[in-house]
């Protein structure tokens, strides 16, 4: 197993880092200055390793090339990225989690088979948001009772009485994100072009 490099040696990466991100994009330490509020001078005293990297140098400057922090400084590899999560039985369903570690908001892809077609409304905390990966999802969530198709999502508030499984017509995959109560999910959506 290799160990990580001095703080000193981290550090004075960080500049020849920087300039080659900079020069790769195209971008002149003048445009940087103005986007980041951050001098010229520093600037080019940080590239050339004169001025030691900060957090209140390097987090405009992640920002204004739109990078995370951890490409600027070369932070370690975590290692495999992929989540190796035993799928578990629930009530008929095969719930495989997707999030590694208990938190505010967990991902879940749930696998339900043809034959879990009758409901049984429950109610509990938080807040869930539903996508369909393949199949038809029924839906029923409070008074309503809706049919999702593939690619279709739908979110509400656990707290109303809901339940969902397949229409009967063959198995259903969907992703679920839940979270607590009160969270909702955000999207961000491109602007539309110009016409």
């Amino acid at each position: 197993m290799e160990s990580s490099p001095p703080l000193a040696d981290v550090l004075a990466d960080v500049g020849p880092r920087l300039r080659r991100l900079r020069t790769r994009r195209g971008v002149t330490l003048t445009a940087l200055a103005e986007a980041t509020g951050i001098s010229k001078s520093t600037l080019s005293r940080l590239e050339s390793g004169q001025r030691r990297p900060s957090l209140e140098l390097l987090l405009p400057i992640a920002q204004a090339h739109q990078v995370p922090l951890d490409e600027l400084v070369g932070a370690p590899e975590v290692g495999d990225p992929r989540v190796r999560l035993a799928p578990r039985d629930r009530g008929g369903k095969v719930v495989v989690p997707l999030t590694r570690q208990p938190g505010p908001l967990q991902a879940l892809k749930v696998v339900i088979p043809a034959g879990h077609d009758e409901p049984d409304p429950r109610v509990h905390e938080g807040y869930e948001w539903l996508y369909v990966l393949a199949g038809r999802l029924r839906l029923v969530l409070g008074e309503h009772d809706l049919t999702l198709g593939a690619g279709e999502a739908a979110e509400f508030d656990t707290r109303v009485p809901h339940w969902f499984g397949s229409t009967g017509d063959g198995p259903v995959e969907v992703l679920s994100l839940l979270g607590r109560q009160g969270e909702r999910m955000h999207f961000r959506a491109k602007p539309k072009s110009a016409r």
